[in-house]
């Protein structure tokens, strides 16, 4: 087994559980592993908060107040709750304006995307889908103009969409699987994630999707027909994470 992979016995829930294991730390024998992970020394810590966030790549905020020392240990924490073996798992999406203004996106390449999403109408005729165009639809030149953005921008596309920025940007990764038969989680520094997942090659997928390295670039599509399956998603699969 990897280290840094357990078995779970029951498996976890949701955030909150998590977040009351870290809190319950000292009686907690996951809690007290996931610490050792972060490389702490059990008998060196004085008290552990552990709170929730949204809105953030970090779900589970956990301060840490190691005995003797003046300044708090912070330690931001995203988790991933998988219920199968296998399977792509959301870790971004927004309008394409919205990368846009994050990425400074050149206004050729936006355009691109909102063809990709369905934000403009297909500009071809007789599309595979008249909602929107797949980028196997575009001219080679408009590939290889797309492909070229994305491999120039990898580092920071990779870092805004499973890191992200500021105070709450994650610092490690929690996939806790969940099967019918058994339970496992593994716990990975965020390095170990980016690099994980920015292995591979940025190419066009036979089905007209964007490869991303590990990760996959795809119009949301489903929410029933409304407006915000025209939004760009990013998906990857965290089962990856216990093979690393």
């Amino acid at each position: 087994m990897n280290k840094g992979s357990q078995i779970a016995k029951t498996g976890f829930n949701n955030e909150k559980e998590i977040t009351q294991k870290f809190n319950q730390w000292q009686s907690d024998v996951e809690a007290q592993q996931w610490l050792e992970i972060m490389q702490y020394k059990l008998d060196e810590i004085e008290w552990v908060k552990a709170t929730r966030v949204s809105g953030h790549k970090t779900d589970v905020n956990v301060q840490i107040q190691i005995k003797l020392k003046q300044a708090l240990d912070i330690q931001n924490i995203q988790v991933k709750l998988v219920s199968n073996k296998k399977g792509f798992n959301q870790v971004d999406k927004r309008w394409v304006d919205s990368y846009v203004s994050l990425w400074n996106i050149p206004e050729h390449i936006a355009t691109l995307l909102k063809y990709f999403t369905g934000e403009k109408a297909p500009y071809i005729k007789n599309p595979k889908d008249p909602r929107r165009m797949f980028a196997t639809e575009f001219s080679d030149k408009e590939q290889d103009e797309l492909l070229s953005w994305l491999t120039q921008n990898k580092i920071m596309i990779l870092a805004d969409i499973i890191k992200g920025r500021g105070e709450l940007s994650a610092e490690w990764v929690l996939v806790a699987q969940k099967l019918p038969s058994n339970a496992r989680w593994i716990l990975k520094n965020i390095s170990e994630v980016l690099n994980h997942y920015g292995h591979g090659e940025i190419k066009i997928s036979p089905r007209g999707s964007i490869n991303f390295a590990k990760i996959l670039i795809q119009r949301k599509g489903g929410d029933g027909g409304a407006n915000t399956a025209k939004m760009l998603q990013f998906k990857l699969d965290p089962t990856e994470l216990f093979d690393i």
